[in-house]
């Protein structure tokens, strides 16, 4: 029998308070009635500390016969709370048994998730078949969930088989957990076979294609779910297609989505307005993106905003606004965490504040207790690096508390290209194609090192070493969106539909830039190599940008902006050609290459030749 109680728990808002119900529960003489227990259990675990689990503890200790919903809501509060290792948590399950309480179809999901083993794992679904919950759906979905966690993809299939009747959460668990592990098409072949598809499963394969840079894909589904499902587009669904549009720089349709969530007034959580203002930044439309995040009231200015606008900033090259909107989020008593340091980092590497870098790495340590990851000293070293001060991004990177890795050290290796420090870079080039035997980027690196320097025999020894160990340089390609269309192109791209309209547009376009002294930018092109050998054209005329430049401006109006997105870093001689493009034919450029953005108008780029 249930007992009114003179109070009301759902308004406790702190252990204190919590400790007061307590003790009105205990002086009421109820404190053994079990089902005024979980509630306070519930909000220890939530509070996440050491000190409220202890005490969580101690609540359920004061019982003296614990049932199953009781067991289940230590359990599941002492996994929500993430604080307790697995073991206490299955320790808590061997305790249940002991005192012969027979566990129920709420105990094993919270098991199950629980594992950190694939071991353990299959103990507990011993034990589920055991009790008697074989053929119970939340059960086996939560056996499906564990297996493929563990990559035990037939095990997972085993199971989804014995199901009766799969429902749509058996289904999308078996989507998301093949698609977790790269076996896309696999996954794809499975959404397929659904009877009915709702929200969750065409969000699942939506965002097995994105997560795997399928984005094309990912578009070919989403306008399929438009065309055949019933379900209007939810917030999961938009967060998703965002960042497909992300991804492409396709921002007619990143605005359409955004139109349907105002239009349709989907609720705003953390990763749906943190999704459309990285859109908007990496889309080009940094205005747009600021205009969103100050839109937000200011409870709803989740960290994760924070950082993404901080970072949208950051790879604009805009440092000082970077660093001003870090001093509003701490005057709005936001915490920052690793990644808003990040960031901020990184946003003073594009924007060369060297000084105020090196205060935000220490205040991050000093004033917040941060420890500095390997990100973080890959920022610093890309700094200094940039700022030319390559022997002290070294001697940081001696001084770092573990072994630099390879991300490290071809940052340096970057600095030491563009400064022309051939003797480091030779030996930082050569310790991270080691590290990186299979990525081609690395040997260019390095090779352009020694093109820059006039070191052929070099140039031609690193090329040599690529062949005999199979390496192929990753081709650039670039994409613009055109009415609601992403176009891609690859370099010196010969088959697409309108190769021959497009070697004309870009050499008409480039014939106008001779006229204004363009000369064709041949530093670090590997000697030799790079030149086509049918009819000697200079590769960089045919770079994929200014494929898709020139595309741009065959298919558009006079004035409009073009925004382009690169998979690499632009080179000088495109960079170059770019500033002059946005003079001769009176256009805004927008590229986004593979660190940060250029905006090109009137001669000029936003990144001030600082890249």
């Amino acid at each position: 029998m249930q007992v009114a109680v003179p109070f009301h728990f759902e308004k406790c808002q702190s252990m204190s308070q919590l400790r007061q119900y307590h003790s009105q529960i205990i002086r009421l003489g109820l404190s053994s009635h079990n089902h005024l227990i979980p509630p306070l259990i519930n909000f220890c675990a939530r509070a996440s500390t050491s000190d409220a689990l202890t005490y969580a503890l101690k609540l359920f200790d004061s019982i003296p016969q614990p049932d199953a919903f009781l067991y289940n809501t230590i359990i599941k509060g002492f996994l929500h709370s993430q604080l307790l290792p697995t073991n206490s948590i299955l320790l808590l399950y061997s305790h249940m048994l002991q005192n012969s309480v027979l566990p129920n179809n709420f105990t094993f999901p919270s098991l199950l998730r629980a594992c950190r083993e694939i071991q353990h794992g299959m103990q507990i679904h011993a034990h589920l078949f055991k009790f008697g919950f074989g053929a119970h759906s939340v059960c086996l979905n939560s056996l499906i969930h564990m297996y493929v966690t563990f990559q035990a993809l037939e095990e997972a299939r085993r199971v989804f088989h014995t199901i009766p009747h799969p429902d749509s959460v058996s289904w999308t668990s078996l989507i998301s957990g093949y698609s977790k592990w790269g076996l896309i098409d696999e996954a794809f072949s499975i959404f397929q076979l659904m009877p009915q598809k709702n929200s969750a499963s065409w969000n699942a394969m939506m965002a097995a294609y994105v997560q795997t840079n399928r984005f094309h894909e990912a578009f070919a589904l989403f306008d399929r779910m438009k065309a055949e499902n019933n379900n209007v587009l939810d917030k999961f669904v938009a967060t998703t297609m965002l960042s497909a549009c992300t991804g492409l720089g396709a921002l007619e349709q990143g605005k359409w989505i955004h139109e349907y969530i105002k239009r349709n007034g989907i609720e705003l959580d953390s990763k749906l307005a943190t999704a459309i203002v990285d859109m908007y930044c990496k889309c080009g439309c940094l205005e747009k993106a600021l205009q969103v995040f100050h839109s937000l009231p200011l409870p709803c200015r989740w960290i994760s905003s924070w950082n993404c606008m901080i970072g949208g900033l950051a790879m604009h090259g805009n440092g000082e606004a970077a660093i001003q909107l870090f001093k509003e989020m701490e005057r709005q008593m936001v915490v920052p965490d690793d990644i808003t340091f990040l960031n901020l980092l990184t946003a003073c590497a594009h924007s060369g504040l060297v000084e105020e870098g090196r205060n935000y790495f220490s205040y991050m340590i000093r004033v917040y207790g941060i420890e500095p990851r390997m990100e973080h000293f890959g920022c610093m070293v890309d700094l200094l690096g940039r700022a030319g001060m390559v022997q002290e991004a070294r001697k940081l990177i001696d001084e770092m508390p573990v072994s630099p890795d390879v991300t490290v050290l071809g940052t340096l290796l970057g600095a030491c290209k563009k400064h022309r420090n051939i003797e480091l870079g030779e030996e930082i080039g050569r310790r991270v194609i080691e590290l990186e035997p299979n990525n081609s980027g690395r040997y260019v690196l390095l090779a352009n090192l020694y093109a820059n320097a006039g070191k052929w025999e070099d140039v031609a020894k690193v090329r040599k070493l690529m062949d005999d160990r199979g390496v192929k340089k990753a081709p650039g390609f670039s994409m613009i969106e055109l009415q609601g269309t992403v176009h891609e192109f690859i370099a010196g791209e010969r088959n697409h539909p309108q190769a021959k309209e497009l070697h004309a547009k870009v050499y008409e376009m480039l014939e106008n830039l001779k006229s204004v002294g363009y000369v064709a930018d041949t530093n670090g092109v590997l000697h030799g190599h790079d030149f086509d050998e049918e009819d000697g054209e200079n590769p960089l005329y045919y770079h994929s940008e200014k494929l898709a430049i020139a595309f741009g401006l065959s298919r558009t109006k006079p004035g409009e902006t073009l925004r382009v997105l690169k998979n690499l870093r632009i080179c000088e001689d495109c960079h170059h050609a770019c500033k002059l493009i946005s003079t001769v034919f009176d256009r805004e450029i927008i590229v986004r290459d593979r660190t940060r953005f250029h905006l090109f108008k009137m001669g000029q780029c936003s990144c001030q030749n600082y890249w």
